[in-house]
């Protein structure tokens, strides 16, 4: 095989209509477009449209709202925990943070950091570094003989 000798698949690249050139192509004069209006010009774009109907997005109520400052913690429960410690994947008697638990596979991404839940039992005695926990959780590694660093400080709502 040479260079000159490549060629694309058969049906690779389609080769696109060529509009309005003469009455012969079958595509001249108005290009398939029909006749006047907005959509026979060029640079339309009549997304959501209804004809006039009163449009979808404007008919259902809106609710809610997306608080761009709220943090996307990844959540780890005591459970899992204990069962990364039972497979040997963690280990109890050096400190837990983020980088362990990434290796132990326990969390795959951090996003904005751990959370430590309650749900499940802890057995061993485990210190853990994490950016929140629930105050359930809190209780039930130090009822178990460990200790939680938590980074992130809850915020407190002050009445001033």
């Amino acid at each position: 095989m040479k260079l000159n000798e490549l060629r694309d698949n058969a049906g690779a690249r389609y080769k696109s209509k060529r509009l309005g050139r003469g009455p012969g192509s079958g595509k001249g004069k108005t290009a398939g477009r029909g006749h006047k209006g907005q959509k026979s010009r060029s640079g339309v774009a009549i997304k959501g449209f209804e004809g006039g109907q009163m449009p979808l997005y404007r008919r259902l109520p809106k609710r809610g709202f997306n608080n761009i400052f709220a943090k996307n913690y990844q959540l780890v429960n005591l459970g899992r925990l204990q069962a990364a410690v039972d497979a040997g994947k963690l280990d109890a008697s050096n400190p837990i943070g983020i980088d362990e638990l990434l290796a132990s596979g326990v969390v795959r991404r951090p996003r904005d950091g751990v959370r430590l839940l309650a749900k499940g039992e802890l057995k061993a005695k485990v210190e853990i570094t994490v950016a929140g926990a629930s105050a359930a959780a809190i209780t039930a590694v130090e009822a178990a003989g460990g200790k939680v660093i938590v980074t992130i400080a809850k915020e407190v709502a002050s009445d001033s």
